[in-house]
């Protein structure tokens, strides 16, 4: 088989397992992947046209508008022309999705539909060391002693972004903000919506349904 360029977009909620299914595309369909907000510190860093008017809506603390924001984006993926890429964490907007389609195909759109109480179990569970930024987790990765670090022996604390209900407050958040998104696509027919607990769950379906697309360098299976 031919393998073809694909042009993907993933979609999910914070603590959704977004960050590992995107690696694990990056690896098997040998795709670039592209975050906005990489992209966003990039384009202001290297002084485009773009990230110069971006740096000043930021600097005012306003919303970066939605053409300049494509505009960032398509900096960065008109040097991908001849390699398949993943973007991630945009559009976030109607407005900034018509205009993705405006200036060239996609070939999918992913959704990773992870039920919001497995996300806030998950989450709650981190505790972290301020001092050194280490992180555990009761289930996943526990201290040897509860509620202590490791290497100083310091209490842990747990971050404010991680309480139950600061975590609800930012998925009901995301869902209210990017549902108009996955409608839009959906009625272009470019969404694939994957629902599951965990990302080793997740991960076969996303990987056959990409390789529909195009053919996958590997398959890494993950225990």
């Amino acid at each position: 088989m031919i393998s073809k360029l694909l042009r993907t977009i993933i979609m999910g909620p914070p603590g959704s397992g977004k960050g590992t299914i995107s690696q694990r595309i990056m690896k098997d369909f040998d795709m670039k992947h592209l975050s906005s907000g990489d992209v966003l510190r990039k384009q202001i860093f290297e002084r485009t046209a773009a990230g110069i008017e971006a740096e000043k809506y930021i600097a005012q603390g306003q919303l970066v508008p939605d053409l300049t924001m494509v505009n960032l984006i398509f900096n960065e993926l008109e040097k991908l022309e001849n390699h398949s890429w993943l973007l991630d964490g945009f559009p976030r907007t109607v407005a900034q999705a018509k205009e993705v389609l405006d200036r060239g195909p996609i070939d999918a759109v992913i959704n990773l539909n992870v039920p919001f109480e497995v996300i806030i179990d998950r989450i709650k569970g981190r505790w972290t060391h301020p001092a050194s930024g280490r992180i555990y987790h009761t289930v996943f990765n526990p201290p040897s002693k509860e509620g202590i670090d490791d290497v100083t022996g310091e209490p842990l604390i747990q971050r404010d972004d991680d309480r139950p209900e600061t975590v609800r407050k930012r998925l009901e958040g995301y869902q209210l903000s990017t549902q108009p998104v996955l409608h839009f696509f959906n009625d272009k027919k470019l969404l694939k919506e994957f629902t599951g607990k965990y990302s080793n769950e997740l991960w076969p379906l996303v990987h056959d349904y990409l390789a529909t697309k195009t053919a996958p360098v590997q398959y890494t299976r993950y225990k």
